[in-house]
């Protein structure tokens, strides 16, 4: 299922979601540009690598942490293929407005990195001791798709729906058509365990950022409930 449109009522513009997509594309044209040889060195030091932490825990280094921690902030930014950032891109602009509008612009920017932080932490853990580097910002994205059922379940989201060589659309509420797509990541992130060394969909940030995302709002809210009375 693939969103199209959250019918959300906001009362803000979504400043830091607009320029989150447009660093997102901006680094994506710059890896564009590079040479397969160096693109290909950008991803293998910059991606998020469980091996790193490894070592890392074995021999703390400021190198061995350096490789590490940076890596889960700049590996938000890259992308591997046309599909890949407009799939991710997509996902961002139909939730993330919404969010960002309860949250606010500042801390709706500390959530979108400590939701990919925490993605990209998940993946090491589920798949400790892999050589394979893992980009994208599917991770915080992920976190921005928890919190948004949290905040708006009843919402309804205009989804397009394959059925075999044919398409449709629906107007699905939000806490179902998230429900199925968490449903998918847990069913095959369990399926994906004990293959560290496999490359493919980082299922486990995908499962630790939506559950951190939603982990998040949900304190948030508890402490601040006026914040998120409209």
């Amino acid at each position: 299922m693939i969103p199209l449109r959250a019918e959300t009522f906001r009362k803000t513009f979504a400043l830091i979601n607009i320029a989150l997509i447009a660093v997102n594309v901006a680094c994506f044209v710059y890896q564009l540009t590079l040479p397969p040889r160096a693109s290909n060195a950008l991803v293998a030091g910059l991606g998020v690598v469980p091996a790193r932490a490894e070592r890392m825990v074995a021999h703390p280094t400021e190198r061995t942490v350096s490789d590490t921690v940076v890596p889960l902030v700049a590996s938000m930014f890259l992308h591997g293929g046309i599909l890949h950032i407009a799939g991710n891109m997509l996902f961002l602009w139909v939730f993330g407005a919404s969010v960002e509008d309860r949250l606010g612009h500042m801390r709706y920017l500390i959530f979108y990195f400590v939701s990919g932080i925490g993605a990209g932490l998940t993946h090491i853990v589920a798949n400790w001791g892999s050589h394979v580097p893992s980009i994208g910002a599917s991770g915080a994205i992920s976190g921005v798709m928890g919190a948004y059922i949290i905040l708006f379940p009843g919402s309804r989201i205009l989804t397009l729906i394959p059925l075999l060589f044919f398409f449709f659309t629906a107007r699905l509420p939000a806490v179902i058509m998230l429900g199925y797509w968490f449903m998918i990541q847990f069913l095959s992130g369990m399926g994906s365990l004990g293959q560290a060394n496999q490359g493919g969909v980082a299922w486990w940030a995908h499962i630790g950022g939506f559950l951190l995302g939603a982990i998040l709002v949900l304190n948030l809210r508890a402490r601040h409930p006026a914040g998120f009375e409209y």
